[in-house]
């Protein structure tokens, strides 16, 4: 993938005009400063910003585990309220789910990742060292709403 953001080639497939950020995440796309820029994020004992849900908010891992594993999701053993995780979750939906996909992924937004990832997202800005992490915080940050808006009617679910 950092192969594909440093080509530039990101940008043809992105579904939303963001068009300088890709092109900051692009002319910062160097693996090694990125690799320690996400350990020191994301990573060891104290991490600057932790990726878990049930570290921001009131919420048990399990809840998203059940949601996930009752529209068919193989979990695996790793926690599920990862915020990567539920970003796949979310595309895994889309491809998978059947007649009830967009209400499913329209839970999955409503109830998992907008009640917690601008506040994930703007620490990660905050903290990251490099401008590609805190380009990607933008990025997700304004892409999380416009995708949730792409999928229709709200449906009001809180966790």
């Amino acid at each position: 993938m950092l192969t594909f953001i440093a080509q530039n080639k990101l940008a043809e497939h992105w579904p939303l005009k963001q068009d300088a950020l890709l092109i900051s995440m692009q002319q910062e796309c160097y693996p090694d400063v990125l690799q320690r820029d996400f350990m020191a994020l994301f990573c060891g004992d104290a991490p600057k910003v932790t990726p878990y849900r049930s570290d921001w908010l009131d919420a048990d891992e399990s809840e998203i585990r059940e949601f996930l594993l009752a529209r068919g999701m193989p979990c695996g053993e790793k926690p599920t309220d990862h915020f990567g995780a539920l970003l796949l979750a979310g595309s895994w939906l889309e491809d998978q789910a059947q007649q009830d996909e967009t209400e499913a992924q329209r839970e999955l937004f409503d109830r998992f990742l907008l009640t917690w990832g601008e506040q994930f997202l703007s620490k990660v800005e905050a903290h990251a060292d490099t401008g590609f992490y805190r380009a990607l915080a933008i990025l997700c940050r304004e892409a999380l709403p416009e995708l949730r808006d792409e999928l229709g009617a709200d449906v009001q679910h809180q966790g």
